[in-house]
């Protein structure tokens, strides 16, 4: 007889995410963790204190406060049931700014800000750069100058290092937006196209034409010509050389003039920084940032000096990858309790419910199946210890300890369970 044939497959729900983000299962979770703590750390070792907001803008925040190619092009942009445009939000500083001009009169200054915020760009997902990411942001509202530009750099620098890296394994890069300013007002070059210009100038090290770029943008080749050379013999300026000794005084002595950089957003005032990797499998720009003196005030008020970076969370974990800097992953539970009878099981879920008020991470395997593979099962999800328990352990009150990387095993009373188990993980 010939076999029936099998129904069609119903259509089915893939299981790929969305393209350009990640889905975090434990162990990139974990990694995750690992690099959001050592940004809080050492943001809160400077006196910056933790703030959020929500993802979701107005989308006209970012028409005048962010560059035109981000909004254009990368916004996730949308008409919502009330007939308003909102955004979801491709960068933090707008919002920070927003809510800093909302209750300028009432936060006192200076104010040292942080958050670690999901953001979204709509892009070309490649290696350091994808739709989704999460990106610190440190910044310092209310105070100009050197001192607070290497109070930021410093943060940026003490991150780096906090993950393991040392100054050879990155360079800061800095230049200053008023060099641009200075050179503009030099060769004549209109207001109105500078910040075009700027962006152009943000890219160059991806162009092969970057001057056929230029000649065309300005529409003058003699003028061209004269703002390229103009930066080809700008090398550094006082106010450059001022930051580095500050940073030396700091102990940071990775600091490299590099007017090359000027980074995107139209809203940089002064300093501007990128933290390059220095492997050449990885030579790239981390993260950067800036002093943006003038945002707050496209809010009505008045210029409040201000200076901060974003890191963006894609990048850090590159670099650590990079570096073999990868944390070895953990799992955050410390013990499973293996049932041998089914009978055990009620005992087992309440001396599992008495350590954890002895604060002890614990999971309970409730499948059944033999000794060795509950074992197995622990070693796999590389839980550290395991306990058996049966009629014996219930009767007696007395259980077995197993360390699974070592092997030794150690037979104590409930109370004392906790006390081992700390004292053997430190």
């Amino acid at each position: 007889m010939a076999p029936k044939d099998k129904a069609p497959k119903k259509d089915c729900v893939s299981t790929e995410s969305y393209k350009g983000v990640r889905d975090f299962y434990p162990e990139d979770q974990f990694i995750q963790r690992y690099i959001f703590e050592h940004m809080e750390r050492v943001c809160e070792l400077f006196g910056y204190e933790e703030y959020n907001a929500s993802i979701l803008e107005h989308a006209e925040l970012y028409r005048s406060k962010t560059s035109e190619e981000i909004v254009n092009e990368q916004t996730y942009t949308f008409t919502d049931r009330g007939d308003r445009e909102v955004t979801l939000r491709p960068e933090m500083t707008p919002t920070f700014a927003r809510m800093i001009a909302a209750k300028a009169r009432e936060i006192p200054l200076p104010a040292r800000w942080y958050t670690i915020a999901n953001v979204f760009r709509y892009e070309r997902p490649q290696r350091g750069r994808l739709r989704e990411h999460w990106q610190l942001n440190a910044d310092l509202v209310g105070v100009s100058g050197a001192h607070a530009d290497a109070e930021i750099l410093a943060i940026a620098h003490g991150i780096m290092m906090s993950f393991g890296a040392t100054e050879r394994d990155f360079e800061i890069r800095i230049s200053d937006r008023r060099i641009l300013d200075t050179i503009y007002d030099s060769v004549r070059i209109d207001l109105d196209i500078r910040a075009q210009v700027t962006r152009l100038l943000d890219r160059r090290a991806k162009m092969d034409d970057f001057e056929t770029v230029i000649m065309e943008a300005l529409g003058n080749a003699e003028q061209a010509a004269a703002l390229i050379d103009h930066l080809k013999r700008t090398t550094s300026t006082s106010y450059l050389e001022e930051l580095r000794i500050e940073l030396e005084h700091m102990g940071i002595n990775n600091m490299v003039v590099d007017t090359k950089i000027t980074r995107g957003f139209d809203y940089y005032t002064g300093m501007v920084f990128e933290v390059f990797d220095s492997d050449p499998a990885n030579r790239r720009s981390l993260f950067g940032g800036g002093r943006y003196d003038n945002l707050l005030s496209l809010f009505g008020g008045d210029p409040i000096p201000s200076v901060g970076f974003g890191m963006g969370d894609v990048t850090a974990r590159d670099f650590l990858e990079s570096h073999n800097l990868l944390p070895s992953y953990v799992p955050a539970t410390e013990l499973m309790i293996a049932i041998i009878e089914e009978s055990a099981t009620s005992h087992a879920m309440r001396l599992a419910q008495d350590l954890r008020r002895e604060d002890v991470t614990v999971a309970v395997n409730f499948s059944s199946k033999k000794i060795g593979d509950q074992i197995r099962q622990a070693d796999k999800l590389k839980i550290p210890f395991v306990i058996a328990v049966g009629s014996q352990e219930r009767e007696t009150g007395r259980y077995t300890i197993k360390n699974l990387a070592t092997g030794h095993e150690i037979t104590l009373p409930a109370e004392r369970i906790a006390e081992h188990l700390f004292s053997a993980l430190g």
